[in-house]
């Protein structure tokens, strides 16, 4: 029995910190949902206006009328695609950027002058796409800082979802919870599997050690 405690504490003691861990990424997996259930449910609320929006989190749906100023930002996200980031001066007086979404290469001299109303979702701009031209749009990623310099706005950032009238040549890129991990069940899953894993390799210890005194 004495040839048998080491092995068989190593084995319990190491199952027991294994399974812990699955299941504390396993708690993880609920918290995770619950946010992102969260998110989705600020998603899909009623908008609210731009102005009595302004200083609500991230995802919250709003609406505003303005006309596009200036060129756009334009990130490469193929050889044929861009994604515009333009400046819009609402009706209220306000500057802000908008992200229309994806273009053809070079549509964007195609942007209409007149008022658009647009629908959307506050956002917090993330590093995504390469800028182009280089010389235009000189950041390696999405700065919120930068861009709102370059294009001389707030720091108010909207992804449109819908706008009107309808851009033919743009297509939104509205935002979702697609792009949030979420691989606590996965880690999961590896801790348990570890955990197997390590009872087998202890149960073979301890057979070839009572092998082994016989």
């Amino acid at each position: 029995m004495r040839r048998i405690l080491v092995p068989l504490i190593f084995g319990i003691v190491g199952c027991a910190v294994l399974v812990s861990l699955g299941l504390w990424q396993l708690r993880r997996l609920e918290w995770k949902e619950a946010i992102l259930a969260e998110i989705e449910a600020r998603i899909a609320a009623e908008p609210l206006a731009l102005e009595a929006a302004l200083g609500a989190p991230d995802y919250t749906p709003v609406t505003l009328t303005g006309r596009i100023e200036g060129d756009p930002l334009r990130f490469i996200y193929s050889g044929s695609e861009e994604d515009l980031v333009v400046a819009v001066q609402t009706e209220e007086g306000r500057r802000i950027m908008v992200d229309l979404g994806l273009a053809p290469m070079g549509a964007a001299a195609a942007l209409p002058e007149g008022p658009l109303t647009i629908a959307g979702n506050l956002d917090t701009p993330v590093g995504k796409g390469t800028p182009a031209p280089m010389v235009q749009n000189p950041w390696a990623a999405r700065s919120p800082e930068g861009m709102a310099e370059v294009l001389g706005t707030g720091p108010v950032f909207v992804v449109a979802r819908e706008v009107a009238p309808p851009l033919t040549f743009v297509a939104p890129l509205p935002v979702t919870t697609e792009g949030i991990a979420n691989n606590h069940l996965g880690y999961a899953i590896q801790w348990f599997g570890i955990a197997l894993v390590w009872a087998g390799m202890s149960v073979y210890l301890i057979r070839r050690t009572l092998r082994s005194k016989d």
